[in-house]
């Protein structure tokens, strides 16, 4: 980004939008880490590691491409996948095909866990979204979402 000499400063409106976008994103991330972590021991990132690599074949991912899937830094997925694979949900392996790179793999119990924890998240995604929203906010969202997403 460069850097900017006369800032373009938020109107009124514009700050209470902001403030508004900040306190909800944080709140309902809180309320579905709160319900994951009450109900089966999972942080939100753990679950969204093991959504994504369910998602693969073999339900396996080099760690490079699921930092990159997961918008996470290489250097907080490795914390992240170091916890999981000490419970058994994922495993690390070698690529076969660059001795360079690693692969991670969502284990048997890793994805019965995923099956048992996804009912409640979703509900929980539910509750704190959609139950919350008409359908033509959700819409709105949805494309608001998704020019935000596309940087």
């Amino acid at each position: 980004m460069d850097v900017i000499k006369e800032p373009r400063w938020l109107s009124l409106e514009d700050q209470v939008v902001w403030r508004n976008y900040l306190r909800a994103t944080m709140e309902v991330r809180e309320a579905l880490e709160r319900d994951l972590m009450d109900g089966y021991g999972l942080s939100l990132n753990e679950y969204e590691v093991m959504v994504v690599l369910s998602e693969q074949p073999e339900h396996t991912a080099r760690m490079s491409t699921l930092a990159d899937d997961l918008v996470n830094s290489r250097s907080r997925l490795t914390h992240t996948v170091t916890r999981m694979e000490r419970r058994g949900l994922v495993v690390r392996s070698t690529c076969a095909d660059d001795r360079r790179g690693v692969n991670c793999r969502l284990t048997d119990a890793g994805y019965e866990l995923l099956r048992t924890a996804a009912p409640l998240h979703v509900e929980s995604v539910r509750q704190q979204i959609f139950d919350r929203l008409s359908r033509a906010e959700i819409e709105s969202l949805g494309a608001i979402m998704a020019k935000l997403g596309d940087v």
